[in-house]
């Protein structure tokens, strides 16, 4: 059975798209089987896996609304090594056409168990908000990693995503647990970012991942080319950090890399 992880954070701009890419071509890189789901409006993931959102003819919006079957719509991302089901703008009407539907946090949860033993890994890349959206994936997942840049506000909003999680968990998905904070665009020379470091590995302890991803411009350049940073420049610290990622990781559920 695959581990279903959700990638997310109210906040914009921390990395969930650069870290749903890139740990999910590290993984493939491992020959792990992986599928994307781009759960975001914006198509960001789609078109870092080297996939137009503009040429899509379906997406996760009509997987969502129960018009096409997951496999229908999946598509493979050479780039990256692993299966994505992609997203362009016709998420943004799911929010509102989900209110009305039956069982609409669960959409995604069923949609999956057809295709979830197929893969070892499925990374889901949610939206910067807690809309129904990122409550679908919450629902569906087992484990959420939390991007975050070391920062005066990260903390504030990180209270309210757990307040969040914790609410799933109580009434959606017992099995959901926030498998590890993720430290992002982290620059050891600015002595916030360590203070607010320090901070999280205080109250957080082995649930903040060892390893650190850095600011890195060849990892801020990869997703113009549609390419994952292992495929864009493996030598660069940004394709090391997340290779490591997928090591530590890997390492954490006692399977070798």
């Amino acid at each position: 059975m695959s581990k279903i992880i959700a990638v997310a954070n109210q906040k914009g701009g921390v990395g969930k798209t650069t870290t749903s890419v890139n740990l999910g071509a590290s993984m493939a890189a491992t020959k792990r089987r992986v599928l994307l789901i781009d759960l975001d409006p914006q198509g960001n993931a789609t078109m870092g896996s080297g996939v137009n959102k503009n040429d899509l003819s379906t997406s996760s919006y009509d997987v969502l609304m129960g018009d096409k079957e997951i496999v229908d719509v999946i598509i493979r991302s050479e780039e990256c090594n692993y299966d994505l089901l992609p997203s362009n703008s016709d998420l943004t009407g799911a929010e509102v056409a989900l209110m009305d539907e039956i069982a609409r946090e669960i959409r995604l949860k069923d949609a999956l168990y057809k295709v979830r033993d197929d893969y070892d890994y499925v990374f889901i890349d949610c939206p910067p908000s807690l809309n129904m959206l990122t409550v679908n994936a919450l629902v569906a997942a087992n484990a959420v990693i939390i991007p975050m840049q070391c920062e005066y506000f990260a903390l504030e909003g990180l209270t309210a995503l757990l307040s969040t999680i914790e609410k799933i968990r109580k009434y959606l998905n017992p099995d959901l647990k926030v498998e590890g904070l993720l430290r992002t665009m982290y620059d050891p020379r600015n002595n916030l970012a360590n203070q607010v470091s320090a901070q999280l590995m205080e109250h957080f302890g082995d649930k903040v991942y060892r390893t650190i991803i850095p600011r890195n411009v060849r990892l801020a350049e990869a997703p113009s080319h549609g390419m994952p940073i292992i495929t864009y420049d493996r030598s660069s610290r940004g394709a090391l950090a997340y290779l490591a990622l997928a090591g530590e990781m890997l390492n954490r559920q006692g399977k070798a890399a």
